[in-house]
């Protein structure tokens, strides 16, 4: 491999971008003279990566949505694979959207069997369709996973070799959690944040009841100040939505405000996501709801798992009250809600369970979930040169 050292990466949103971006600096502290390449988002292109097209073509969510864009989609998936194996990488990095980065990632291990492939963040193998976990292993080296649970899981179903390097969450503990005053006396002047989500269907679906809810909460918890962070692309489609709220809730902007805004909540009203870990770990306790398209909510017999909450599957525990579609109706999530805005042994059982988390989502060895990360995307790098540097060898000793 010499200096010469490629790496080439495809994510599919903008949690990808984020991801990717802290690989970025995490390999050059190893390697300072590597170069990269493929689907980047702004901030991996704030690092130099030139993209091969706007991530926004492919990130689509929701079936309806993938079927509209299908061909789109396609289109550009043979783009990216052309143009990696042009770029010849020493390795390839696909990270998270698995219904298009594993695409790419078989089609380039098809077209070049011996470039090592690194999955950065597992898919829900652990959650459904279980069997993708076995046949992941024929295009995929290893498995970088952000949840404890999932390197037994992939044993277990016959995965990839799968190491936990670490939630990047853990590397933002300080912006999470309140320093001394910030999270002021919850009997005085409760604070609730609501996150209705990220995603258009998300706020489509989620700001009427979560609206509903709040006005009832504000009923039984009077000084309620109501804390709402807006996405940036979808700050005036939140807004308007917000207006329509029988009580007015203080929008917040960027994520600056929004980690502000985690500091100083003692409770929570939040669609499922990786937001859930957040909170946990910031220290909120949260009630959690999901409303899903009338495709995937026929999906559900087929989950595999005991909560759709994230901190519940890292706990082991179901201590995050959940309600799917017509469960979370707005007087189920403002009287679960309201018990957590007040001392009451629901609010404490929740924030000893949230406790634990430290520990269960300790990285190994101390290090950063980023720098474990690049090591072993380097470390695999390495290891096929050095094996296709000894196979010429035999070949010209013979």
């Amino acid at each position: 491999m010499g200096d010469r050292f490629r790496v080439a990466m495809v994510i599919g949103e903008e949690s990808g971008d984020q991801l990717g971006a802290a690989l970025i600096d995490a390999i050059r502290r190893i390697r300072p003279g590597a170069d990269f390449f493929g689907l980047a988002g702004r901030r991996m292109q704030v690092r130099g990566v030139q993209s091969l097209f706007p991530t926004e073509d492919v990130a689509v969510m929701g079936f309806g949505a993938i079927i509209r864009h299908l061909p789109r989609i396609v289109i550009r998936g043979y783009q990216t694979v052309a143009a990696i194996v042009d770029y010849r990488p020493d390795v390839l990095v696909i990270i998270d959207s698995p219904g298009f980065t594993h695409a790419i990632a078989k089609r380039v291990a098809r077209m070049m069997p011996g470039l090592p492939i690194v999955d950065y963040v597992s898919p829900s193998v652990w959650a459904w369709r279980s069997g993708r976990a076995s046949k992941m292993a024929r295009y995929v080296d290893h498995v970088l996973a952000l949840l404890p649970f999932e390197p037994a899981v992939h044993a277990r179903l016959g995965g990839p070799p799968c190491t936990y390097v670490g939630h990047p969450l853990i590397e933002r503990l300080d912006e999470l959690r309140p320093a001394a005053g910030e999270r002021g006396p919850i009997s005085s002047n409760p604070v609730l944040l609501i996150l209705p989500g990220s995603r258009r269907t998300e706020i489509t679906r989620l700001m009427a009841p979560f609206g509903e809810a709040a006005a009832q909460i504000a009923k039984v918890r009077p000084g309620l100040e109501i804390l709402l962070p807006a996405v940036t692309h979808l700050r005036e489609e939140i807004g308007a939505r917000a207006a329509l709220w029988p009580v007015q809730p203080k929008v917040v902007l960027g994520e600056a405000e929004k980690l502000a805004a985690f500091r100083r909540a003692h409770a929570a009203l939040a669609a499922s996501g990786t937001v859930t870990l957040e909170l946990g770990l910031a220290g909120v306790p949260m009630v959690v709801a999901y409303r899903v398209d009338p495709i995937a909510r026929g999906l559900k017999r087929f989950l595999k798992v005991p909560s759709i909450v994230l901190t519940n599957l890292v706990l082991g525990e179901n201590a995050v009250p959940e309600f799917l579609d017509e469960e979370g109706s707005p007087e189920i999530l403002a009287r679960e809600t309201a018990a957590l805005l007040a001392e009451t042994p629901a609010r404490a059982a929740q924030l000893a369970a949230l406790r634990r988390l430290d520990q269960l989502m300790a990285p190994p060895g101390g290090m950063r979930p980023s720098d474990r990360a690049a090591q072993i995307v380097v470390g695999f790098a390495q290891s096929e040169a050095r094996r296709r540097r000894d196979q010429r060898r035999a070949e010209i000793g013979t």
